[in-house]
């Protein structure tokens, strides 16, 4: 739909990889949900098909894709771990 517009510039570029992302993060999040299904194979499933979204618009926006995908990773794993209530 933007394909155009995030290929244009550098910065637009790289916008086009978080957005990518964040597709991950919708994509992982919703196959949570739903519980069909769970562990490593949904983060798998996500990146690729954010990967393959990514890679329509730019091959800078592939390479951004999967830095943020690594940093959103890393966070949300983080914040897992931690306990939501501390006493």
């Amino acid at each position: 739909m933007y394909r155009g517009k995030l290929a244009s510039t550098k910065l637009f570029t790289i916008l086009g990889g978080f957005i990518s992302s964040l597709l991950f993060l919708i994509i992982g999040n919703f196959q949570e949900t739903c519980g069909s299904k769970t562990g490593w194979g949904v983060v798998v499933i996500a990146e690729v098909v954010a990967l393959i979204a990514a890679s329509t618009v730019h091959r800078v926006c592939t390479t951004t894709c999967f830095l943020f995908f690594a940093v959103l990773l890393y966070e949300v794993n983080k914040l897992s771990g931690t306990p939501l209530f501390k006493s």
